[in-house]
C-alpha cells in the first residue's frame, strides 16, 4: 500500500512538472535554423478580423526562442494604445532551455508609459511594453496580445522574416473581413523563401511561412528589398472618428484635407499680425517662405512622436503657437498657418523620414508614411521643409527625406512627388591646406575643410557640441595621426549656400617615424579613406551605394631641412563603374611638394557578383591614401 502511494505521489509530480513544460524546448530546433540566428521565431501567429468600417480586432501569439543578447529584439512585445485603440490582452510566459516555466508576466508586470514625453497634449498616446532581463540564455518567450481598434486605416503589414539573424518556424497571417470594403493587399520580395498563400477570397486571407533560416546581414544590402512582406490596406476605412476613402490618390488626398486637416490652421489675429510685420514688403514667396521658417525655428521645439502613433490629425496651430513645441505634424500644420497668413501656398506632405530612403509606395492607395514635412510650391518643384529641426537651413533635406517618393495632400487631391536627389558631385568636401614635418618628426598643419549636399548634415551639429565631444570627433577622424593635438578649430555656417567651412590647426609628436637616418610618414595626413569594407563570401544580396560623394583635397606639404627625398609615392589613378580616385604629387622644389588627391563615390545599385570588385577598388584606395613617403637624412 505504502508503494502503491507512493507511485501514486510520483506520477501524479511527473504529471504537473510535465504541464508546466512547453513543447517548445530549445533542443527541438533544427540544426538549419539555428545557423547563424540570434534568435527563432518558433511561431508568429497573426489574427487580424475586420469586422466593419469602425472596427478592427488583432490577436498575435509569438513563440520566440533567444540565443543570446541581440536576440532579445526579436521578441516585440509591446503594444501602442490611445482612446481609439484599446489593448483588451497582453500576457507573456517565460520558459528554460528545456522547456521548464520561469515566470509568468501579466498586464500589470507589463511597463506603461507615454509615447511621448512632451506633456499633456499627447498624454493618450501610450504603449506597453515588456521589460525582461533574462538570467540565463538560451530561453523562450511566449507573447499573447489583443488589440481592438475603431481605426481601419492602418491594417499592419505582415513580415514572415523581419529581421537578419533570426530564423522562422513557422508564421501564420490570418485576416477576415466584409466583402464591400475594398480590402487589398501588395507581395514584396516571396520568391525566395517558403510561403504559401492558403486561402483568398473576397472575405478572407491567410499565409504560411515555414523553415526561413537566417539570412547572415551583408553590408550595403538595400534596405527594403530583402524581407519578405504584404502590406494591406481597405478603400473605405475609418480614421480620427470620420470614414475615409482610398480608392484613389486624388479621392484619398480631398478626404484627408476635407475631414483631418479643415479648421487646423486657424491663428489669433496678433500672430498673423506678427508675421506679417516679419514680412514686410518682401513679395517673393520663397523669400517669405524662408522668413516665416526662422521664426518657426526660434520659436518652437520638437517632441518627439511617429505619426501614426499620436494619431494623423495634427495638434491645432493655435495650440502650437502658445505652448511652443509639438511633433512633426503640429510643427508642419503650423508652418503652413503662418505661411497662410501671408499668402504663401503649403501642403502638409506625408513621407517614411529615414536615413535609409524608403519610398511611399505609390501604386497602392493607402495610408503610409512614418513622418511629416511640408511642401510649398516653387515653379514646376517644390520647396520642402523640415518643420522639426532648429537648426537646419531652410529647404535642406540631405540624408532624412531627399530622393524617394512622397505624398502631397492637397485639397483637389494627393499627388506623388520625389523629394530632392543630391546628385554625386553635390555631396562635395573641399579641403586645401598645408602641413610641415620638423626635423624630429613633429607634425605641425592647418586646413580648411568645406561641405556641402549630403557631407553638409553630419558636419554643421559640431558648432554647438561640447568642447570635449569635439575633441573626441577629431581625433577619431584623424585617427591616422597619432598624438594629435587639437591647436584650433572654427567654424563657419553659410545657411544661405548650405556650406559648412571646419578651420583647423592640430600639431602631433613623431608623425614622422625615425629610424637611423631615415624618416618615414605617410603622405595623406588629412583624409585617409578608413572604410573597411567587408569580404563576404558567396553574398546573396545585391548591393546600394544610397548616397556618393566627391572629396578633392589640396594640401602643401614643408618637408624638414637636412632631409632629402628617397622615395615618393607614384601618381595614381582609378576608374571603374563604382567610381573614379586621383593622387597626384607635384615636387615644388626639394623642401616642398603639393598633394593633390580626388575621390567620387557613384550611388547605384550593383549586383552581389560586383560586391568583389568594389571591394578591391575601396582597398586600393585605402592602400593608396597610406602610401608613404621615405626621405634620408643628409650626412
Amino acid at each position: 500500500m505504502k508503494f502503491l502511494l507512493s507511485s501514486l505521489i510520483a506520477f501524479l509530480f511527473a504529471t504537473t512538472i510535465s504541464a508546466q513544460k512547453t513543447e517548445y524546448t530549445s533542443s527541438s530546433i533544427p540544426d538549419s535554423l539555428k545557423q547563424n540566428a540570434n534568435a527563432v521565431v518558433r511561431l508568429d501567429q497573426i489574427d487580424i478580423l475586420i469586422s466593419s468600417q469602425r472596427s478592427m480586432n488583432i490577436k498575435q501569439k509569438r513563440v520566440v526562442t533567444v540565443f543570446n543578447e541581440k536576440g532579445q529584439e526579436a521578441i516585440n512585445a509591446y503594444e501602442y494604445y490611445d482612446k481609439k485603440t484599446i489593448v483588451e490582452n497582453i500576457q507573456a510566459t517565460v520558459f528554460d532551455a528545456f522547456g521548464n516555466e520561469i515566470k509568468k508576466i501579466k498586464r500589470k508586470d507589463f511597463r506603461d508609459q507615454c509615447a511621448t514625453d512632451g506633456g499633456t497634449i499627447f498624454s493618450d498616446s501610450r504603449f506597453v511594453y515588456l521589460n525582461y532581463t533574462p538570467t540565463q540564455y538560451p530561453f523562450t518567450i511566449i507573447y499573447e496580445s489583443e488589440i481592438q481598434t475603431s481605426t481601419t486605416a492602418f491594417i499592419p503589414s505582415w513580415y514572415p522574416l523581419s529581421d537578419y539573424h533570426l530564423s522562422v518556424e513557422k508564421s501564420v497571417l490570418n485576416v477576415s473581413y466584409p466583402n464591400n470594403l475594398g480590402f487589398k493587399k501588395m507581395e514584396f520580395n516571396f520568391s525566395k523563401f517558403k510561403i504559401n498563400k492558403a486561402t483568398d477570397t473576397s472575405t478572407q486571407l491567410s499565409y504560411v511561412a515555414v523553415n526561413i533560416p537566417a539570412l547572415k546581414q551583408e553590408n550595403y544590402s538595400p534596405n527594403y528589398s530583402v524581407f519578405p512582406k504584404v502590406m494591406m490596406g481597405l478603400e473605405l476605412f475609418h480614421l480620427e472618428g470620420v470614414d475615409g476613402n482610398a480608392k484613389t490618390w486624388k479621392e484619398f488626398g480631398q478626404w484627408y484635407s476635407d475631414k483631418i486637416l479643415t479648421g487646423t490652421t486657424e491663428l489669433s489675429e496678433e500672430t498673423k499680425s506678427k508675421i506679417k510685420n516679419l514680412v514686410g514688403n518682401e513679395k517673393d514667396p520663397i523669400k517669405k517662405a524662408a522668413i516665416v521658417y526662422k521664426y518657426l525655428q526660434e520659436k518652437s521645439r520638437y517632441v518627439s512622436i511617429q505619426v501614426g502613433i499620436g494619431g494623423w490629425k495634427p495638434m491645432l496651430a493655435n495650440d502650437v503657437d502658445r505652448l511652443g513645441y509639438g511633433d512633426c505634424k503640429a510643427l508642419s500644420n503650423y508652418t503652413k498657418a503662418l505661411l497662410n497668413a501671408v499668402d504663401v501656398p503649403s501642403y502638409n506632405t506625408l513621407l517614411y523620414g529615414d536615413r535609409n530612403k524608403h519610398d511611399i509606395q505609390s501604386d497602392f492607395v493607402s495610408m503610409q508614411g512614418n513622418h511629416m514635412i511640408l511642401s510649398i510650391p516653387n515653379g514646376d518643384n517644390y520647396v520642402f521643409l523640415e518643420c522639426t529641426s532648429q537648426d537646419i537651413p531652410f529647404g535642406y533635406q540631405a540624408n532624412f527625406t531627399d530622393d524617394r517618393n512622397v505624398l502631397i495632400i492637397k485639397p483637389e487631391g494627393a499627388e506623388i512627388v520625389k523629394t530632392k536627389n543630391y546628385e554625386n558631385k553635390d555631396n562635395s568636401q573641399i579641403s586645401k591646406g598645408n602641413y610641415s614635418i620638423a626635423e624630429n618628426g613633429d607634425f605641425s598643419g592647418k586646413i580648411s575643410i568645406v561641405s556641402e549636399g549630403s557631407q553638409y548634415s553630419p558636419k554643421y551639429r559640431l558648432e554647438n557640441t561640447q568642447p570635449t565631444e569635439r575633441e573626441k570627433h577629431y581625433k577619431e577622424y584623424w585617427g591616422n595621426i597619432n598624438n594629435l593635438k587639437i591647436d584650433k578649430i572654427t567654424f563657419l555656417n553659410d545657411k544661405e549656400k548650405v556650406s559648412f567651412t571646419e578651420n583647423a590647426e592640430i600639431s602631433a609628436v613623431n608623425y614622422g617615424a625615425i629610424s637611423s637616418n631615415k624618416m618615414i610618414f605617410a603622405i595623406d595626413a588629412f583624409n585617409q579613406n578608413s572604410e573597411v569594407v567587408k569580404r563576404i563570401r558567396n553574398r546573396k544580396n545585391p548591393f546600394e551605394i544610397q548616397r556618393g560623394y566627391y572629396d578633392n583635397d589640396e594640401i602643401a606639404i614643408a618637408l624638414p631641412t637636412g632631409f632629402s627625398i628617397e622615395s615618393i609615392p607614384n601618381n595614381f589613378e582609378l576608374n571603374t563603374k563604382f567610381g573614379e580616385y586621383k593622387t597626384e604629387i607635384i615636387k615644388v622644389d626639394n623642401t616642398n611638394l603639393i598633394y593633390k588627391r580626388s575621390i567620387f563615390i557613384k550611388k547605384g545599385l550593383y549586383k552581389n557578383t560586383e560586391y568583389d570588385d568594389y571591394r578591391l577598388f575601396m582597398e586600393q584606395i585605402s592602400r593608396n591614401d597610406n602610401a608613404k613617403i621615405i626621405l634620408t637624412k643628409n650626412l
